[in-house]
């Protein structure tokens, strides 16, 4: 079974317009698509989408708190989330045919210090008992401490399940310190990471190494067109699908994160894992939905996605 892990979720709507936006005006949507967001379920979705077991945790509160809670259920998807006294952020995606897509992320309620100490100490523990892998994924609200992923690593490590984090910032840095078995960064996250500016793809096979030789056995960064690496004991490899007529981006990497859960609960080979997390990730590229795909279309693009070792 998979885990995942939404500290900061959020009530996602895309909104789709049929002209282009002009700032100082009235605006129709043309069609809106609500989903139960944050990074988290995004990867949850995709996960039980490939098949997995999966029971979302973290924190939620108030009227959209409920919603996205419904909304989960309607989607298949267990859940068990910690309920706080402020109300679950709202998050817009606009999609317009000149600039693509703008998002206005809420920076979601603060929690208090008595709330984060009950959700690890009480929740926590007993929703992943039953887990192999734990995914942590995303921002935290206004009052956690920020090493809190530090410390959920921690405790799912010391559980015996395997920790995959993808986060970025101060967080990811802290993170690290723990030891999480894969951690999925890109190319932004990593300049900010290190501090310096990636020019060329060996500069990104350099970076990546360093938080390789931190002890991350599964270091996996994401290139956007150029689809992903793979960084682990057996090599550096590379896996890259076919041209696609994109959809929407959004979601992507939390796609290719529930896809390399499922890989690692079923212990695939590091090159078939990448291959087909590449391929989930670009399925979810075709779809208007975030993450989401159609199986039809992920089996294709499997077929025509190449993995190469590069190092």
């Amino acid at each position: 079974m998979i885990t995942t892990v939404t500290l900061n979720a959020s009530i996602d709507k895309a909104y789709f317009m049929d002209e282009a936006i002009e700032n100082g005006t009235v605006m129709r949507v043309a069609r809106c698509i609500n989903t139960a967001g944050g990074k988290g379920l995004n990867v949850a979705r995709v996960a039980h989408l490939c098949g997995s077991d999966v029971i979302a945790t973290g924190l939620v509160g108030g009227f959209n708190g409920s919603y996205l809670e419904a909304m989960l259920k309607d989607d298949g998807i267990r859940s068990d989330f910690y309920h706080v006294k402020g109300e679950t952020r709202s998050c817009i995606n606009i999609l317009d045919p000149k600039y693509g897509s703008t998002e206005y992320l809420e920076p979601g309620c603060e929690v208090e210090p008595e709330e984060t100490a009950e959700f690890l100490d009480k929740v926590f523990p007993k929703v992943i008992a039953g887990s192999d892998v734990v995914t942590i994924s995303g921002s935290v609200p206004k009052g956690m401490d920020k090493h809190i992923y530090e410390n959920l690593v921690a405790r799912i490590k010391a559980a015996g399940k395997t920790a995959v984090l993808d986060t970025s910032g101060e967080l990811l840095k802290n993170g690290l310190a723990a030891k999480p078995d894969m951690v999925k960064p890109n190319r932004d996250e990593l300049e900010a990471l290190f501090g310096t500016k990636i020019g060329s793809m060996e500069d990104v096979i350099a970076l990546g190494r360093k938080i390789y030789d931190m002890g991350i056995a599964n270091v996996v960064i994401s290139l956007g067109g150029d689809g992903a690496m793979l960084i682990c004991s057996d090599g550096v490899f590379q896996g890259k699908s076919p041209k696609l007529d994109v959809v929407n981006t959004v979601g992507c990497g939390d796609s290719m994160v529930g896809a390399f859960a499922v890989g690692l609960e079923r212990k695939m080979p590091p090159q078939e894992v990448l291959r087909y997390a590449v391929s989930v990730a670009s399925a979810n590229a075709m779809s208007p939905h975030t993450g989401d795909f159609e199986p039809a279309v992920q089996k294709d693009i499997y077929e025509k996605t190449a993995v190469e070792k590069i190092g």
